[in-house]
């Protein structure tokens, strides 16, 4: 398959085009240097080029609380950005992955959301994701994953870690790790995610959403202890509310993802305690 991938230097972006590459894909990396997907003409003008039969977009606007002051620059990237590329997939025939976020949901429940859970964003990021949400489906061939605290090897173009990329480096220092204890997740492996991305597109699965996380869910503060526990190191724990923090946008409490949909499909997600193990034993 010939393959486009936005966003590439990116924590994810990096993994999806090395799950792509080792599959054999002619794979077309591209981060905001070469292609703005805001820019719905450069867009168009790269697929010409191109011509990819999937494109992979892993671009998108990441600062939560920025987004609060700058509504403008994170609809462009993660609502109208999203738009040109499904059109531009919608004209071509292409395949379109793109990734969507837990936060689109309020967290306000005790189980793991699945597809199909109502929406409820509660900050100005998470309103834009489900807008791109949205607009990917300008594209009749489409997979929509949500994914949500990634982690995995550094992306090729910075040093973003995550959320759980931080907390294993302040392990590793021994200092002291600010973690909450009232937020659940589900956290997602990178090169998990790519894969199974890879398999998805591959597949002969119905077009739509899909939650593609690691198996299982829990708190910040038992992710931090497992992370201790399997580096062998003490943990200085700083423990966090949501209610204790201020916060310029609002985080969902209970945010854990079902992989169940994909798993039926046969593409089943490992734990995260299993991811984890994997991550730690390449660092």
């Amino acid at each position: 398959m010939r393959v486009l991938v936005t966003g590439a230097a990116g924590l994810l972006g990096s993994a999806v085009t090395e799950a792509f590459r080792a599959s054999g894909d002619e794979v077309h990396p591209v981060g905001h240097d070469a292609l703005d997907i805001v820019d719905a003409n450069a867009v168009t003008r790269l697929m010409g080029r191109i011509e990819p039969e999937v494109i992979v977009n892993c671009a998108a606007y990441n600062d939560v609380d920025a987004a609060e002051g700058d509504a403008a620059a994170a609809l462009a990237v993660n609502a109208f950005g999203v738009l040109a590329l499904a059109r531009a997939a919608r004209e071509t025939g292409a395949i379109l992955v793109h990734y969507s976020t837990d936060f689109v949901f309020d967290g306000e429940t005790s189980r793991p959301y699945t597809e199909a859970d109502e929406p409820a964003p509660r900050s100005v990021y998470a309103s834009s994701k489900l807008l791109g949400e949205w607009f990917a489906a300008e594209a009749p061939r489409r997979y929509v994953l949500r994914v949500e605290s990634l982690f995995g090897p550094a992306g090729s173009g910075g040093t973003r870690r995550g959320s759980l990329g931080v907390i294993i480096d302040k392990i590793a220092a021994g200092g002291r790790v600010p973690v909450f204890i009232d937020r659940t997740v589900s956290p997602s492996f990178t090169p998990d995610v790519a894969a199974a991305t890879r398999r998805l597109v591959a597949s002969a699965a119905e077009p739509g959403l899909y939650h593609c996380v690691n198996d299982g869910a829990a708190s910040w503060k038992a992710i931090a202890e497992e992370a201790a526990r399997l580096m062998g190191k003490p943990l200085d724990l700083q423990p966090l509310t949501l209610d204790t923090v201020t916060l310029k946008a609002a985080r969902p409490r209970y945010c854990a993802l079902s992989p169940a949909r994909l798993a039926s499909l046969g593409i089943v997600m490992p734990s995260w305690q299993d991811a984890l193990a994997r991550h730690l034993q390449t660092l």
